[in-house]
């Protein structure tokens, strides 16, 4: 019969647990989500789908009350019922949600959403090999100490990830004819709206504090237009 070594296995069960998530949020999204359809916020998709020169950009309306955007590893993207009713309540511009969704396209384009199947799976591989090593040294508080590495791990390449997304967001925009003023004036709002708290260390959280965001739109900008 085959060996396989126990990183090889943690490996396995870390992609076979990805791919059950994937599964689920698939079928969560398939089941809870409509087009956006609203004119306003067409249009300035519409806009950003020019500066792409695409014949359009295909949002969906997710069907859930936090106020977030995500893109799925499938490349669509998606808007949740809580942001727009935001929007709905006055508390966002279209040109607010048109830098959310130039973000999560930046997500698609840059193959992030894609690239964190494999992260996923070699965190849980890690969380599991670490886990049995650390286990047999110090029993009873391997596991735990094992699950926080690997969370520190995927937070630290989250906030990659979100940089390089507000980035191409920020070009995005500004070729669109907007300008990176809604992305900031939404990423001050957000904190609030989302309700995140503000007391967390920024190394371990999986998004970058909004002041580091908004310094780093302001440096791109500043650098692209020479300033």
């Amino acid at each position: 019969m085959l060996k396989f070594s126990p990183l090889i296995l943690a490996l396995l069960y870390g992609f076979a647990v990805y791919q059950v998530s994937a599964w689920r949020t698939r079928r969560a999204l398939d089941a809870q989500s409509t087009e956006l359809a609203e004119p306003r916020l067409r249009a300035v998709c519409d806009k950003l789908a020019q500066a792409l020169d695409l014949p359009r950009i295909k949002v969906h309306v997710y069907e859930i009350a936090p106020v977030n955007g995500l893109a799925a590893p499938d490349g669509r993207i998606f808007l949740t019922r809580g942001f727009l009713q935001k929007f709905a309540a006055g508390e966002v511009t279209p040109q607010e949600i048109a830098s959310v969704v130039a973000h999560e396209l930046g997500h698609v384009a840059l193959g992030h959403s894609r690239r964190r199947m494999v992260d996923f799976s070699a965190q849980n591989a890690l969380r599991t090999a670490l886990a049995a090593v650390l286990s047999r040294i110090i029993p009873g508080f391997g596991g735990l100490i094992a699950g926080g590495l690997a969370r520190l791990v995927a937070a630290r390449l989250s906030r990659v990830d979100e940089y390089e997304a507000d980035a191409y967001a920020s070009a995005l925009m500004i070729k669109a004819g907007f300008g990176t003023g809604p992305q900031k004036s939404l990423l001050s709002k957000l904190d609030r709206m989302a309700g995140a708290g503000g007391a967390t260390p920024a190394w371990l959280m999986s998004h970058p504090k909004t002041e580091a965001r908004l310094k780093a739109i302001s440096d791109n900008e500043a650098k692209w237009l020479g300033a």
